[in-house]
């Protein structure tokens, strides 16, 4: 047995082990595991809610997916204002930055969905739940991708511009398809993030995982059932986003080497 393969069954043995130990701490409790399997399906979402909407991991995909679209656009927008001469932009990126990334997301979540309605403005949760993950996530986007824009070379501004391109065309066509590569590690690390993170917005009702995981355990007092089932939902939906990540990696560093 090679060194490569000697190495993977003892990193093998070292995971089964911690799963074992997962599983002796599980089991401590003295689970119910039938209750558990039966809530199971609600929180994978395999049905609707009494109101025929989305409920458990669909839910939190979607919450998930829509608000990292927006806050990809929001974060690219923030970072150049970060990078503008304009200290109209600049003050404006500044401001929501700093702010965005120094209040808890917990608290962002309730100024918009309890702050709002003061000013007549009434969010329903689902649209206050994607703006509050999209604010607060594409602040920490911004500094990402405001820090891969940095990493390129000035000296491919000053062969474009030697082209004949302009600033706009040069930014577009050469800084920010390398800039992407460089971001992608810790932009998926947010998004990551972001996927534990959307817990916070059961506190306005949606029938999301954290949501029904903490009525039903709240409703039959079993709650380490619910928690753990939980907490194994968002384990398996981070390693699928994991694995996603480190593909597109190993395909964007081929691109680039070829």
């Amino acid at each position: 047995m090679n060194m490569e393969n000697r190495f993977r069954l003892q990193v093998s043995l070292v995971i089964l082990l911690l799963l074992g130990l997962l599983a002796w701490f599980a089991a401590a409790f003295g689970l119910d595991y039938r209750f558990a399997l039966e809530k199971l399906p609600l929180l994978l979402g395999l049905q609707l809610n009494p109101e025929g909407l989305l409920q458990g991991v669909p839910l939190t995909v979607l919450l998930c997916l829509v608000s990292t679209l927006l806050a990809l656009v929001i974060g690219l927008a923030s970072a150049l204002g970060r990078l503008s001469r304009n200290p109209l932009l600049y003050g404006l990126a500044t401001f929501y930055n700093s702010f965005f990334k120094g209040t808890p997301l917990l608290v962002q979540i309730l100024l918009i969905y309890l702050g709002l309605p003061q000013l007549g403005i009434v969010p329903d949760a689902i649209p206050a739940g994607i703006t509050a993950l999209t604010l607060c996530y594409g602040a920490y986007l911004s500094e990402v991708l405001r820090a891969a824009i940095l990493s390129i070379p000035r000296g491919q501004w000053e062969a474009g511009k030697a082209l004949g391109m302009s600033s706009r065309a040069i930014l577009r066509f050469v800084v920010l398809p390398q800039a992407m590569r460089v971001a992608v590690p810790p932009a998926f690390s947010l998004f990551i993030s972001m996927l534990k993170d959307s817990s916070l917005v059961s506190v306005m009702g949606l029938w999301e995982i954290m949501f029904l995981s903490q009525s039903y355990g709240r409703s039959s007092y079993r709650y380490m059932e619910m928690l753990l089932s939980a907490a194994l939902i968002y384990w398996v939906l981070s390693v699928v986003l994991e694995v996603f990540q480190h593909r597109l990696e190993t395909r964007m560093a081929a691109s680039g080497r070829s």
